[in-house]
């Protein structure tokens, strides 16, 4: 029995670690221009006009919105690509993407990223509200 209760502990763990996760903030970059027409990932090919990003976990195809923290402007993007491999970086953005967010002078901003759902919503999780012993019940 104590397995048991072990094994629904770490899958309710676990699901709540990806929850927390679908609502959060970190820096965005974008890709240089050397990137334009190799392959992604994923095997698209990737254009700067297209409005892509890398993420380093989220699964191929994810839509996620983006949104410039200093000038509240956001974009909706689909994950195609691993990376950003740079210290400190949660997304790397297409060019019109990065554009559009207005970030390209300063090259990196923060931002906060969302799960689109698929009807166009975003999937905010409020991570304090959420508590372990609301979900559990031993």
């Amino acid at each position: 029995m104590k397995k048991l209760k072990f094994l629904v502990f770490a899958l309710l763990l676990t699901t709540i670690t990806v929850q927390a996760r679908t609502n959060f903030d970190g820096f965005a970059s974008f890709y240089a221009d050397k990137f334009e027409g190799r392959l992604t990932a994923n095997g698209d090919i990737f254009s700067q006009s297209k409005m892509t990003c890398a993420h380093k976990s989220l699964p191929f195809g994810t839509k996620l919105k983006v949104t410039n923290l200093s000038n509240d402007k956001s974009v909706i993007v689909t994950v195609n690509d691993r990376g950003p491999y740079v210290k400190n970086r949660e997304i790397d953005l297409s060019k019109s993407a990065a554009k559009r967010l207005n970030i390209i002078n300063q090259g990196v901003a923060k931002v906060r990223i969302e799960i689109v759902n698929e009807d166009g919503s975003s999937s905010p999780i409020d991570e304090e509200s959420l508590e372990l012993s609301d979900v559990l019940d031993f």
